[in-house]
């Protein structure tokens, strides 16, 4: 259905993991990002989305990450983000 699939790990306190697709759907959604970036997009599972060809990974990359920093899931520390094309 869209353009693109990425896989997404967060790193919290040295740990790489997928990112969790409650966290993905919650970010996804805009009336928590207030952002028309983010509108065609679809997480899949933990690690996981699909987007339009209008958002790159970077872009998402950098709007998760300080979203997940803002709302403390890094345990007090900034949370990174990296988000790779499949």
């Amino acid at each position: 259905m869209y353009a693109q699939k990425f896989s997404v790990d967060v790193l919290i306190l040295g740990r790489k993991k997928p990112c969790p697709l409650e966290w993905l759907d919650q970010f996804c959604m805009r009336n928590f990002t207030n952002s028309a970036d983010f509108d065609d997009t679809l997480p899949v599972a933990d690690g996981r989305i699909e987007a339009s060809y209008r958002l790159t990974p970077g872009r998402f990359a950098e709007g998760l990450a300080a979203w997940l920093t803002q709302r403390g899931k890094g345990e007090g520390q900034p949370v990174s983000v990296e988000v790779h094309a499949l």
